[in-house]
């Protein structure tokens, strides 16, 4: 079996196909890198609407009376405040506090949830849950093959989703159930890009005729390269990059989706942490001049190593090269000027604020 023929396929390939896309291997799929290019992509989503196929990521339902207590125990973040038609942010921890992924958990009903994962850590999502949830009296179900999972992302999304699939939208960060092409259908109020928009799971069957009908109404087709782009810019986390299964979420930054009270596991090694501080941190940074870092690249500081690129790219909007990467905490301060071994030439860089693109207001 080559590689190309054991990679997976969404029921949008053809599609995809036929519009002319690139398409290239990630997590184990066969996804859509770009179609006319991810600078007119990436663009397209900051002052109008694109859509991307997101149908690579899983679907887990847990279901049952003891959900509640499962999840709390699961992930890392507060369930409780999850109000029915809410959603959160989660990490997925292993036994040494390391992130086996980052999640988003969406309340659906009274003991109903569900939980969107990454492509490639869906496997081990999985039977990390199944595995709790022998405690607990709850349901955990691989849901991912019923839905297509569409995101219509940008500051003319919603207006155009109105209009064209009539449908009445959530507000950001909640849920709901709704029916698109006669069939059911739950849209979200989150997306990946740090635009308004939403994420829309439908049913395989009629996901071609839905996106042929967004796109003749004027959405951009977007593929993963604009994604990337656009996330890396409000500085939102890659597992994969940013986050590993080495990597403990108060060096990430991600403190505030933790709830030690919980008592998840990883919860006291996690409060350790937070008392005593990391031996590095993640921090955002530009470019200074030309050049594009990339994972992996050495953070310099007086010709000592101080740290590693996790993620970096050119970001369209700031016409700059951008990117992440663990720090000494002392070096992560806003401001700092270190430099950036870019294929063995030495880049001036300054480590900045989160987000580091913003919207004018």
């Amino acid at each position: 079996m080559t590689v190309e023929s054991a990679l997976r396929r969404t029921p949008l390939y053809q599609t995809h196909v036929e519009a002319g896309a690139k398409m290239v291997p990630f997590a184990g799929w066969e996804m859509p890198v770009q179609y006319d290019g991810i600078k007119e992509e990436h663009i397209a989503v900051r002052t109008h609407a694109g859509i991307f196929d997101v149908s690579h990521m899983g679907q887990i339902e847990v279901e049952g009376p003891g959900s509640l207590a499962f999840l709390q125990r699961a992930v890392t973040n507060d369930i409780s405040k999850i109000e029915i038609g809410g959603a959160q942010y989660s990490l997925l921890l292993n036994d040494e506090a390391g992130v086996i992924d980052d999640l988003f958990v969406y309340r659906l009903g009274h003991d109903r949830y569900l939980v969107i994962t990454n492509a490639g850590n869906h496997p081990a999502d999985i039977a990390r849950l199944g595995q709790i949830a022998r405690d607990f009296d709850v349901y955990v179900r691989d849901a991912s093959a019923n839905y297509v999972m569409l995101a219509v992302q940008g500051p003319n999304a919603r207006r155009i989703l109105e209009r064209t699939l009539h449908l009445d939208l959530p507000p950001r960060m909640r849920v709901g159930a709704r029916q698109i092409g006669r069939r059911p259908a739950i849209v979200c109020g989150t997306g990946y890009t740090g635009e308004d928009g939403v994420e829309l799971l439908i049913d395989p069957e009629i996901a071609p005729a839905i996106w042929t009908e967004l796109i003749d109404a004027g959405v951009v087709p977007c593929g993963l390269g604009a994604r990337d782009t656009l996330r890396l810019e409000v500085c939102f986390h890659l597992h994969g990059n940013d986050l590993t299964g080495e990597t403990d979420p108060i060096s990430a930054g991600l403190g505030w989706a933790c709830a030690e009270s919980t008592g998840f596991i990883g919860s006291d090694q996690v409060a350790v942490l937070r008392a005593n501080g990391t031996d590095e941190k993640l921090a955002p940074f530009l470019i200074e001049g030309s050049g594009i870092a990339r994972q992996g690249n050495p953070v310099m500081l007086d010709g000592e190593v101080v740290g590693e690129v996790t993620s970096g790219t050119f970001s369209p909007s700031l016409e700059k090269g951008i990117g992440m990467a663990y720090l000494r905490p002392d070096l992560s301060e806003p401001g700092t000027e270190l430099e950036i071994d870019v294929r063995g030439k030495r880049r001036a860089a300054r480590v900045s604020s989160k987000p580091l693109y913003a919207k004018e207001k």
